[in-house]
């Protein structure tokens, strides 16, 4: 195997471990934000990112980014979460093929009721995900982040 070869399967192994990091948080996630909240962690995932918006808005377009997913796909979920009373959608006043989306009171009461569910499942998840051999680098690697500016 060549020096090539070697540097691909660093990377390849890295990208399996962050998968498999990534699928026991979600797994982990999913389970209680479903149980106690009747969310989806990419409804969580929304819910919370129109939240750091300070009672501004977002263009689906950012909320799409945000949340990881085809536009198509946010347009769904955006309905299937207005439909429940957790956030509004209107039209840009200067762009009519802008659509603004932000977050209701309910959404943020529904949020402020979830985010312990969320963090704690977080940092329990994390904190078994540390003691396996395979994970515990990259745990320890996400410790040592720093948020970034906005």
């Amino acid at each position: 195997m060549g020096i090539r070869d070697d540097a691909a399967e660093v990377r390849a192994s890295g990208w399996r471990t962050l998968a498999a990091l990534h699928g026991l948080i979600d797994t982990a996630l999913e389970k209680a934000l479903q149980a106690e909240h009747r969310l989806s962690v990419v409804e969580y995932t929304v819910l919370e990112a129109l939240s750091r918006q300070d009672g501004w808005h977002m263009r689906m377009q950012q909320l799409a980014r945000a949340a990881a997913l085809s536009s198509s796909a946010t347009t769904r979920l955006v309905a299937r979460l207005e439909d429940r009373g957790l956030l509004s959608r209107y039209l840009c006043a200067d762009d009519r093929r802008g659509i603004y989306t932000e977050l209701t009171p309910e959404g943020r009461a529904l949020l402020d009721a979830a985010r312990p569910v969320h963090d704690a499942t977080l940092e329990t998840t994390l904190a078994q995900a540390a003691e396996l051999p395979e994970l515990a680098p990259l745990v320890g690697a996400l410790s040592e982040l720093t948020p970034a500016k906005a």
